[in-house]
């Protein structure tokens, strides 16, 4: 079943036209790849994080900006670096009130390449994501990095 799905993303990226189609396949099938309980896909905006789509068990950031400084993504992206966070009420760099109002316990976050954008796992429980699901995660990146230089390209 996995290796349908990988081809049925390959397929969608292939003839995404936009970022917001990246995207929007990014996190549709990251999901349920990771078998976490939400992904994001957030890009650069001018100083702020954009949460240009998500899927999840509930909703999440989808369509609003949070300032880069304050940000988990935003710190992601400058570092272009990966953060596993178990328990998002005990790591400094996330804005605890803003996930308060959400299930969110537990997130990894990858950076996209050098292109502004990274893409964020999420879980309802506590969590230290496996090997396994982190490997999925960069795999989506490279995926996303690709399929974002194409559509640039256009």
């Amino acid at each position: 079943m996995s290796s349908n799905l990988w081809r049925s993303l390959e397929s969608g990226l292939a003839n995404a036209a936009t970022i917001g189609q990246v995207a929007a396949e990014i996190t549709a099938y990251g999901r349920t790849l990771i078998g976490a309980d939400g992904v994001t896909f957030v890009i650069a905006d001018d100083g702020y994080c954009h949460y240009l789509d998500a899927d999840g068990i509930s909703p999440l950031w989808k369509g609003m900006r949070f300032p880069a400084a304050t940000c988990i993504s935003g710190w992601v992206m400058s570092h272009r670096q990966a953060v596993t966070i178990p328990d998002v009420f005990q790591d400094h760099r996330v804005p605890h009130d803003v996930y308060r109002a959400t299930f969110v316990k537990s997130l990894h976050m990858v950076p996209v390449g050098e292109t502004g954008a990274a893409i964020g796992a999420y879980w309802a429980e506590y969590h230290d994501p496996t090997d396994e699901e982190s490997t999925v995660l960069h795999r989506l990146a490279r995926m996303a990095n690709l399929a974002l230089a194409r559509v640039a390209a256009a």
